[in-house]
């Protein structure tokens, strides 16, 4: 049985760290690039195609998030995996709104990165939240929402999403007018929900809201100490 081969790059200044997680990945079959800075990460990522990047925010001559911010400029789609030993909240925060698709704090255990990799990698190749490949469009409100293109159109305006992005439309496109639980989202999408997800939910919920903000018939309502409704008026 053929297993396909992943690419991923590695974008790490720590000798040793880079060693180890390098060495790692491609006992686990992954085809492994690394850059130990930004400078030659942005040119790795521009020469070769990848299917993942584990990326570093403290790096030399170029940070991570200038090296995620090169690569949204290119590819929406692409999972992000921050590595950062910053602790504080807003660094990781300010990750997730460049486009970074979750993070792991230093130190951290293989067993954690891989166990993320291989999540990301199977929603990247599958249709987010469920496999029903016959649904090729979804009408919320004005917008079409294309799952399988990532993509959120409106006037023939097209709006490319990140994978965590089209999961979230998803969820409440399937879920309009309900009353979503945080932890239910959370669970739901991201496979957890601890403190710091949440913070990256509320991220997420301020880029959609952005994005939908062509049509005033839509909105994510704030429901206080319960989660979220997806309101989309004239539905039907």
């Amino acid at each position: 049985m053929n297993t396909p081969v992943y690419k991923i790059l590695l974008v790490e200044d720590d000798d040793a760290l880079r060693f180890i997680v390098k060495d790692n990945l491609e006992q686990n079959h992954f085809d492994v690039s690394v850059a130990e800075d930004g400078e030659k990460a942005i040119q790795l990522f521009n020469e070769n195609t990848f299917d993942l990047i584990v990326l570093d925010v403290m790096l030399p001559k170029t940070d991570g998030f200038q090296v995620a911010r090169a690569v949204r400029k290119k590819n929406e789609h692409i999972p992000i995996i921050f590595l950062t030993a910053r602790s504080m909240t807003e660094d990781k925060i300010t990750g997730l709104t460049i486009g970074g698709d979750d993070y792991i704090p230093k130190p951290f255990s293989m067993e954690e990165l891989l166990l993320k990799i291989k999540i990301f990698l199977k929603r990247s190749r599958a249709h987010p939240i469920r496999d029903d490949a016959s649904v090729q469009s979804i009408k919320i409100g004005r917008f079409i929402f294309q799952p399988d293109e990532l993509a959120l159109i409106i006037n023939g305006d097209v709006r490319n999403l990140t994978l965590k992005e089209a999961e979230l439309v998803r969820y409440f496109a399937e879920n309009i007018n309900k009353v979503l639980g945080r932890n239910e989202i959370l669970e739901k999408v991201w496979g957890s929900n601890d403190y710091f997800l949440g913070r990256s939910l509320d991220v997420f919920i301020s880029r959609l809201r952005k994005y939908f903000k062509p049509d005033p018939n839509i909105k994510i309502i704030n429901l206080h100490g319960i989660g979220f409704r997806f309101s989309v008026k004239n539905e039907r």
